[in-house]
């Protein structure tokens, strides 16, 4: 198995998706709903994730290449937009792109069954993920990068999952001091794999930078 990859993708999906810092998401999208429907959303959640991230493993390259966009010009793109989520997760912010506006978050609460919606998208399969998906999906050039691809994904929903699994007995223990350090130490490591995605990028678009 490719272990630089799976690492990569793995630190980067963890890190958009944090699953400590979407964990007060979650309760309040399911509160007062008792632990029967929280264990339910949590199984819908880990069955739209793979899903979702099945079609975009699938399709992610075939839509680039109906649009014509390199993939070098998609890494550039999806580079910025990975970096500023991760400027929003280092000042405590929550990004628009995948928690959307206040009056968009207002609806989020409004729904039955958040599961699909808002949940997986678009706050954990958002623009950010999607990108992530895309990207990463490029560097697949064997049986070993492949494991290493799906073995990645799947590790980060397995987390994911698990942790809104507990999501009862950790947020006894999680309070704001641990989801604010999380969110500012999975920021920092976004903003790493983010420039290194920009220059990457660059340099294969700008061979003079090189």
């Amino acid at each position: 198995m490719d272990q630089a990859l799976f690492l990569k993708l793995f630190a980067a999906l963890f890190a958009i998706m944090n699953p400590i810092a979407n964990l007060p998401v979650f309760l309040s999208l399911t509160a007062d709903r008792g632990p029967a429907f929280e264990r339910k959303t949590a199984f819908t959640l880990l069955i739209s994730l793979s899903v979702g991230a099945a079609v975009i493993a699938v399709t992610g390259n075939a839509l680039l290449n109906m649009f014509g966009i390199s993939l070098d010009a998609f890494r550039l793109a999806g580079g910025f937009l990975i970096l500023l989520i991760a400027l929003n997760l280092i000042s405590g912010e929550q990004s628009k792109a995948h928690h959307g506006t206040e009056q968009e978050k207002e609806h989020h609460a409004a729904q039955d069954n958040p599961a699909i919606y808002p949940l997986t998208v678009p706050i954990l399969l958002g623009p950010g993920s999607i990108s992530t998906m895309i990207i990463y999906r490029g560097e697949v050039t064997g049986i070993s990068s492949e494991i290493a691809y799906v073995a990645a994904i799947a590790a980060a929903i397995g987390v994911l999952i698990a942790t809104f699994f507990a999501a009862p007995l950790l947020s006894r223990f999680l309070g704001q001091t641990a989801t604010s350090v999380m969110s500012r130490l999975m920021g920092m490591i976004l903003a790493a794999i983010a420039m290194e995605m920009i220059v990457g990028s660059l340099k294969a678009l700008l061979p003079g930078l090189a």
